[in-house]
């Protein structure tokens, strides 16, 4: 990869012997650059007969080496000054008129989790550490946390106005965000630079520094780095962020700090707390679509890395060897303060799993043969100052020096730019020997990408195709219903998959989390896991659905709809109550607190009457795509009843709700709305078609506004029935602007979506 600079214009001069002797011993690598091609050209003067002059040589010998220090002393001076001359430039490059600061606005977005509500932890000091050292970088430095729980809003809040919380992004049902929903919202965002970063890491100065270098190159850029983890850490931030307090007492300014972590040198790359950042220009971070990994469950870091590398749309840097991010692993003394949490071993199997699955399915990070990692232009920093190094194309810039830069090899042959004359070759001598113990760390650094890339796609190969929730059916219920025993139940199998997530993400946006998914085959469960959705598979559905032909009216539909009620009564049986939605049921309201004033030993169902006058609970008119049932002895027995006629009918379902709960041509009608069952005694009510309207209903679907038109009626839901196919039903809600669901790209659709 070439590095986007301006070719490289001889320098004015070079340093002398003392020049390099002082630079060695203050820790300073000096600039790396050419000699001026004014000491070649000398006036050619005539040649001295140094035999018949001796005294002369030896003080014209004197003259040179008097000539030869003061040279060196001046250049050293006018170096140092043209470095400041470039500073100042540069500064000007980044300073509007007004003298102001016109950095891009920096956002920092990290996923941090629930904080305790009894005795604090110590990851909750860490994240309280790390994102007071973020806002404390500068004033234009603005974070926004991705959490739902209530603690996380709390934290924002404590910190000020710069801190928010962004909670419209996927979360999986235990409250784990997806990762590329966090990147999406992260490039969404209007900020000039945007950092994605674990919530337990901790910046320092450097950091910043190296965004505005970045930033200066006038080029799309991504930038990564793997934070230090240090083993003990014992300090803690104090008052405005500007300031460490150790065990002892003594305060120290970010700047020390960093000066004294890096001369203790007790770290070791964090891989698996990788720092990203990118300014949000014209190009894409990479091509492709980014999978529905699960934050902090291994792989989705390494993968984006991979393709943005893969894509070479931007310039990629890694500035891993500079000290300019950290992990603390303990906080000395003050660990002692806080409990240890543990995450849940199960739960890190389950989605950990499902992570090393997707790359079989996106992207090249799979690929054996792909090392995209060798093309990193990194960023180091060698006694004192900056560099990038571009392997490929063996060179060197200076970060004061953005307008030039030298060619050195990395092998120990002289560079044909180093014979130029006596002083270049001595200087560029001093600085390869001392090149080369930067280099080391660089070449460690190779070794680690390597050794993880492989050890990754050895994991992805190795890993199996089977997949399961650590979940049966009870303990989901009851880690996914309400406060009153409540949960929505959901039956879909593969052919319906994007009917389904429309379904889950219209409920998302309601903030209706009390849900679980039956799947009818394999591949729906799998979907459903990868989604973050929690599901069970019902091992006696039925193995040969049609993809496309199992609408109303088909064997297939009538063979579906059986599972539905029998799985409803093994619901009830456990003690939750049950509103049962099909999939292409648009829910405009959360409708179960109207439903539940209904009260026990009553059934509440959907009229699918599609007259707009008379009764609405003619024979065969109750449609059991939508109901809400109590667990009650009265419903349960009822519910068995129907079961059983189910199980003995050639027909759907549907029919023997009707026939069983009404009786036969509707003989246990009461009014114009209610039956009564007589055996059990159960009430079913149908619900009110302006607030629960069937697909028929007053034409609602052919409005031209159907959102609208629903909301003047009150509607809670519109179901999308009354329509044969699966793609036209699909086509149906679609064109009415009913869909929240992002097929390509596995997300959920959010207001944001539409700001770029």
């Amino acid at each position: 990869m070439v590095f986007p600079i301006a070719a490289a214009e001889p320098a004015n001069s070079t340093s002398s012997s003392s020049s390099s002797s002082k630079d060695a011993t203050n820790g300073t690598l000096p600039l790396l650059s050419s000699a001026s091609p004014n000491l070649r050209l000398r006036r050619r003067r005539r040649r001295l007969n140094f035999k018949e002059m001796p005294c002369l040589l030896a003080g014209f010998g004197c003259v040179c080496l008097l000539f030869f220090f003061l040279d060196a002393s001046i250049y050293s001076a006018l170096n140092e000054l043209q470095r400041l001359l470039l500073d100042q430039k540069l500064n000007r490059q980044l300073l509007p008129s007004n003298g102001s600061l016109d950095w891009p606005e920096i956002v920092i977005f990290a996923a941090p989790r629930p904080f305790s509500n009894a005795k604090r932890n110590l990851a909750d000091a860490r994240q309280d550490m790390a994102v007071r050292s973020w806002l404390a970088l500068s004033p234009d430095v603005s974070v926004v946390l991705f959490g739902q729980h209530p603690s996380i809003f709390a934290f924002a809040s404590s910190l000020g106005p710069r801190v928010t919380v962004e909670s419209a992004i996927d979360f999986t049902f235990t409250g784990t965000p997806f990762f590329h929903s966090m990147v999406a919202r992260s490039k969404a965002f209007h900020s000039g630079i945007s950092v994605l970063i674990d919530p337990e890491t901790i910046l320092l100065p450097d950091f910043l520094s190296i965004l505005h270098y970045a930033q200066a190159i006038k080029k799309d850029w991504f930038l990564v780095s793997k934070p230090n983890c240090i083993s003990n850490f014992p300090f803690q931030l104090v008052d405005t962020g500007k300031h460490w307090l150790d065990e002892d007492g003594n305060m120290l300014e970010a700047e020390k700090l960093q000066e004294h972590l890096i001369q203790k040198h007790n770290w070791s790359p964090c891989s698996e707390r990788l720092l990203m950042a990118w300014n949000n220009g014209d190009v894409p971070l990479h091509a492709g679509t980014l999978p529905p990994f699960i934050y902090r469950e291994g792989l989705h870091n390494e993968w984006l890395v991979n393709e943005v590398l893969a894509s070479e749309f931007r310039l990629v840097f890694d500035c891993s060897l500079v000290l300019s991010s950290f992990f603390p692993e303990s906080l000395g003394q003050w660990s002692n303060d806080f409990s240890i949490d543990a995450d849940s071993a199960d739960e890190i199997v389950w989605w950990y799993k499902g992570n090393y699955q997707l790359p079989a399915l996106y992207g090249s990070l799979s690929f054996q043969q792909n090392n995209y990692y060798k093309n990193l232009i990194k960023i180091v920093k060698c006694y004192g100052e900056c560099y990038l190094i571009d392997q490929g194309e063996d060179s060197i810039y200076s970060f004061h020096r953005l307008d030039e830069h030298a060619n050195y090899s990395r092998d120990s042959r002289p560079s044909v730019r180093t014979k130029l004359q006596l002083f270049t070759t001595f200087l560029h001598s001093w600085t390869d020997n001392k090149w080369k113990s930067c280099m080391k760390s660089i070449d460690a650094l190779d070794v680690s990408h390597q050794s993880s890339i492989m050890k990754l796609r050895g994991s992805v190969s190795e890993m199996p195709l089977t997949l399961s929730l650590p979940f049966s059916l009870e303990p989901l219920l009851g880690a996914v219903a309400d406060k009153n025993k409540s949960v929505v139940l959901a039956v879909a199998g593969e052919n319906y998959k994007d009917m389904l997530m429309n379904w889950v993400c219209r409920l998302r946006h309601l903030s209706i989390k009390n849900f679980l998914v039956c799947a009818l085959d394999s591949e729906i469960y799998r979907f459903s896991i990868l989604q973050g959705l929690p599901v069970f598979k019902d091992p006696l559905s039925p193995s040969n659905i049609s993809f496309n032909d199992c609408h109303f009216g088909t064997k297939c539909f009538q063979r579906v709809t059986k599972v539905k009620s029998r799985i409803v009564l093994q619901i009830l049986r456990l003690g939750y109550n049950v509103l049962m939605s099909d999939v292409d049921v648009y829910w405009f309201n959360n409708p179960l607190p109207f439903l539940m004033l209904f009260g026990t030993g009553t059934l509440v169902a959907q009229s699918d009457e599609y007259n707009e006058t008379g009764p609405i609970n003619l024979p065969r008119r109750l449609n059991s795509g939508f109901y809400f049932v109590h667990s009650d002895l009265t419903t349960i027995a009822a519910m068995e009843m129907v079961v059983n006629h189910a199980s003995t009918s050639e027909l759907s379902e549907q029919p023997s709700f009707y026939d069983v709960l009404c009786g036969e041509g509707g003989v246990n009608r009461v009014g114009d709305s209610k039956c009564q069952e007589p055996k059990t005694n159960l009430t079913v009510v149908f619900l009110d078609r302006n607030l629960f309207p069937n697909g028929a209903y007053k034409g609602l679907w052919e409005t031209h506004d159907v959102r609208s038109s629903c909301t003047k009626l009150g509607c809670f839901i519109l179901h999308n029935n009354w329509i044969s196919s699966r793609k036209r039903k699909f086509e149906r809600q679609v064109v009415s602007g009913l869909w929240e669901y992002d097929p390509s790209s596995r997300m959920c659709l959010q207001s944001w979506h539409h700001i770029k």
